[in-house]
């Protein structure tokens, strides 16, 4: 098995070696000076499976060539197996025409990942699980509830505690997650005006008096989050606090996040934390490592990944 990093999130990777308890292949990913993407293996990967890791966050174009560059690289070495590991699928909100003369974006990328040599893709929470039909190649998209879910059991009282999907599109996350803590759930209703605004209108369900958990698969302005937990507490929450699995965070979410009135947020480490998440009072952040090391091992081995969804 040889492990791959680019430079998107190379703290996971260390971690995701660590649990492995195999090094980081020695590689060189730079930039030329007018920025084109160089990339030099410096250990011989001849027949081995080789999986490379690298979350597609900000800047996304530029991690997303780092991918596709140190595929190829693998591929004209002769590697066994290349499997691509992106804990976070950038450009996964763009699975549909939202309108006329509009790309579908997600499907471009699977092809470029496959024709860049790819044979697996491994992945988590993508925002759309229709994408997993977009590859021609296996993809295993990993669930991050068992790792939520532990957290909330830890730190939270079960017999007070309602789960909240911020909109009707992630009940199903939401649902799921209520039905492993065996606790209620509520849904937010939202209306969106515009791209990147949107306005709270109802909440579905009883919610006075309960400590409520917002989940959600992605945050990005936290505009949606923010206002969802404003709507709770106008509707008798105790404290409300919020579980999602990519924290984004572009512009000014860190700080519309930090003058809201949630409790905390806790994100997992599928994107690298900016200082002002790491020094931001409210959030916090929890480690996908050893879930990734897993379906990682049990690729390489050649055993079920399935079980990692229950």
């Amino acid at each position: 098995m040889k492990l791959l990093s680019g430079n998107s999130n190379l703290a996971l990777s260390e971690a995701i070696a660590a649990c492995l308890n195999t090094p980081l292949t020695d590689v060189s990913v730079r930039r030329f000076s007018d920025q084109e993407v160089w990339v030099e293996i410096h250990e011989n990967v001849r027949g081995e499976d080789c999986f490379i890791i690298q979350p597609t966050s900000f800047p996304a174009n530029d991690h997303i060539m780092e991918m596709l560059v140190c595929a190829d690289a693998l591929k004209r070495a002769s590697a066994r197996r290349i499997t691509c590991v992106l804990p976070y699928f950038g450009y996964a909100r763009q699975d549909r025409k939202p309108g006329p003369r509009t790309p579908i974006s997600a499907k471009l990328l699977a092809n470029l990942i496959t024709t860049a040599g790819a044979d697996r893709v491994l992945t988590m929470d993508l925002h759309a699980g229709q994408i997993q039909g977009f590859f021609d190649i296996p993809t295993d998209n990993l669930f991050a509830s068992p790792v939520l879910v532990k957290d909330i059991r830890e730190n939270f009282d079960l017999n007070n505690l309602t789960i909240v999907s911020p909109d009707v599109g992630g009940v199903v996350r939401a649902r799921a997650i209520a039905k492993r803590l065996d606790v209620p759930l509520a849904i937010i209703d939202k209306r969106r005006e515009q791209a990147g605004v949107s306005e709270v209108m109802n909440v579905i369900g009883e919610v006075k008096g309960s400590d409520c958990i917002l989940v959600d698969d992605i945050v990005d302005s936290a505009g949606t989050l923010c206002n969802a937990a404003a709507a709770l507490k106008a509707n008798g929450a105790n404290d409300v606090s919020a579980y999602v699995t990519h924290g984004v965070l572009s512009g000014k979410a860190v700080e519309r996040v930090t003058g809201s009135t949630l409790e905390s947020l806790v994100i997992t480490d599928s994107i690298a934390a900016t200082d002002a998440v790491r020094n931001a009072h409210n959030i916090r952040q929890i480690t996908i490592a050893p879930l990734f090391a897993e379906a990682i091992q049990r690729i390489n081995s050649e055993n079920s990944v399935s079980v990692l969804f229950d």
